[in-house]
This record gives structure tokens, C-alpha cells and sequence, in this order.
């Protein structure tokens, strides 16, 4: 059995519930999602919005739109 391979699909599988979170989130608002963010490691939020652009990208655009710092989150 390969453990690394089960954190792995075990992260990502994290990483996508939390980019489906965001998604929902921004129906409340920009901040909704930073807020979310905030909770998150730095690999895990970098992660959530690579998924979040592949889920939806309207809706990645329109944070991009609303939210032009979103980048500075991730740090």
C-alpha cells in the first residue's frame, strides 16, 4: 500500500471540496471566499484556486474582477 499516494488523493479531494466551498461562497461576496481562504494552508489555497478556475471559470473571472488583490491571499 502506498500511503503517500493516499495523502495525496486525500489532499486533493480536500482541495476540491474547499474550491466547490469558494465557488458557493462568492454568492455572499468576495470576502466570504477570503474568509474561507484564510482557514487554509498556503499549499491548499493555492490549490483551491487552480481547482476553482478549472470548476467554473465564469465565476473565477468574476472574483478575478471583483477582487484584482486576490493573489496577495495566497501568501
Amino acid at each position: 500500500m502506498d500511503t503517500d499516494e493516499e495523502l495525496s488523493d486525500s489532499w486533493w479531494e480536500r482541495v476540491k471540496y474547499y474550491a466547490r466551498l469558494a465557488i458557493e461562497r462568492l454568492e455572499d461576496g468576495v470576502d466570504a471566499v477570503k474568509e474561507l481562504l484564510s482557514t487554509l494552508t498556503s499549499d491548499e489555497r493555492c490549490g483551491v484556486m487552480l481547482e476553482f478556475e478549472d470548476i467554473d471559470p465564469n465565476k473565477f473571472a468574476q472574483l478575478v474582477t471583483d477582487a484584482p488583490q486576490w493573489t496577495e491571499w495566497m501568501a
